[in-house]
């Protein structure tokens, strides 16, 4: 792993820190900080007009292709983008769901009349999009999805009927891309698809969830003969486990890396509080502390190592490690902060009205089950990555 940069990467670096520094101005530069998890409701349409500028200046999609509106970005540009946006504290991105997730799984799967029709929107940032996962009986196991999805008489489009859950912003994007059942009779990780449904129409009801922390960024999603063109299928009918499975390896991808910036900030803060208040001066606290500043070093040099091992670009199973790590690593930090705090940090206004510590420790909660439980990261490390027997399946 060469963790040196070239010429050409530091130039790269200089340019996008001067633009960030010259283009945060103005109402984009009172939405820095914002967003980001638990926090998505902050100046949201800021946000959207700051993404679709970055976008105007070529800055989204940077891994993509040239002839799909990136710019072929190596690991190290991504990986230097992503550092510099999070060092200016720049509004947390709106678009990462299309651009990170999606994108990428169309590049690699999608037909290029797929591509043609909906890259254009991610890139520009004039289509949202939400991921129709998991259920309330398929979250760690998403195999077991019970959303259906049949092709009309004529064969010319999939009616869907289902309900998803936590759905993360769903009630503000455009389009989803669904795992749904297309073939019960096969088993339940072969007769899955993966769909792309738009979400302005009849028979898509959104119903907000409202979460520990006050806001409601996750989502139910209920289907009911809702409708998409038959050709929105990527990778193939009853194929869809393959290219959903891939879709989350794009999520723990390059982008992790202003992700652990954030993380670096937050943890900042959780000294500066302790010094602040004396509990730094306890030596378990001090120890604690200690340990998560390593622990990031760590998690950053995993991340790293995983990157720049990537044959092809398309991250492999080994991409579970980096979400347990960081998810663990997270949660603990929310705990940390809350014990820096003392009894502090059990007040709240008479509004409920949370400090940053409290937001981080309530929503911190869900991170070791959100985008695939722990338990299911270590079967997947356990079989996919160690080659150990399988797990017996009842």
């Amino acid at each position: 792993m060469d963790l040196t940069y070239t010429a050409e990467d530091e130039a790269f670096r200089a340019d996008i820190r001067s633009w960030l520094h010259d283009h945060l101005t103005g109402e984009f530069a009172e939405a820095k900080g914002l967003g980001g998890p638990g926090r998505e409701h902050e100046a949201f349409d800021v946000r959207v007009a700051w993404d679709r500028h970055l976008a105007a200046h070529g800055w989204t999609c940077l891994d993509w292709p040239k002839e799909y509106g990136g710019r072929a970005a190596g690991v190290a540009q991504q990986v230097i983008f992503h550092e510099e946006y999070a060092r200016a504290d720049a509004p947390i991105r709106v678009s990462h769901i299309g651009e990170q997730l999606l994108g990428p799984t169309l590049i690699a799967y999608g037909t290029e009349e797929q591509k043609q029709r909906f890259l254009p929107g991610i890139r520009s940032v004039t289509e949202l999009w939400c991921q129709g996962y998991s259920e309330p009986d398929a979250g760690s196991d998403l195999a077991n999805v019970k959303t259906t999805a049949v092709l009309s008489e004529d064969g010319t489009e999939w009616i869907l009927n289902g309900q998803k859950v936590w759905t993360s912003l769903a009630h503000l994007a455009d389009w989803c891309f669904v795992l749904a059942r297309t073939d019960p009779s096969k088993p339940k990780h072969r007769g899955l698809s993966y769909l792309l449904v738009p979400m302005k129409q009849p028979g898509v009801e959104v119903r907000p969830i409202l979460q520990l922390n006050k806001t409601s960024e996750f989502n139910e999603v209920y289907f009911t003969d809702a409708r998409t063109d038959a050709a929105n299928v990527v990778g193939g009918v009853d194929n869809g486990w393959k290219i959903a499975m891939a879709t989350l390896g794009f999520e723990r991808g390059v982008s992790t890396l202003g992700q652990q910036i954030g993380f670096r900030r937050e943890l900042d803060g959780v000294i500066a509080a302790a010094r602040a208040n004396g509990a730094l001066d306890d030596p378990l606290i001090l120890d604690r502390l200690t340990r998560a500043s390593i622990g990031l070093d760590v998690m950053r040099l995993n991340a790293l190592r995983s990157m720049t091992g990537l044959a092809d670009g398309t991250p492999g199973p080994e991409a579970s490690i980096a979400k347990l790590v960081w998810a663990r690593w997270h949660r603990d930090l929310g705990e940390l902060a809350m014990d820096v705090l003392g009894v502090a940090g059990t007040v709240t206004g008479p509004d409920y009205d949370l400090d940053e510590w409290q937001r981080l420790w309530l929503f911190s909660r869900a991170d070791t089950i959100y985008g695939g439980s722990d338990e299911i990261q270590r079967t997947v490390i356990a079989e996919r990555v160690l080659g150990l027997p399988k797990e017996p399946r009842a």
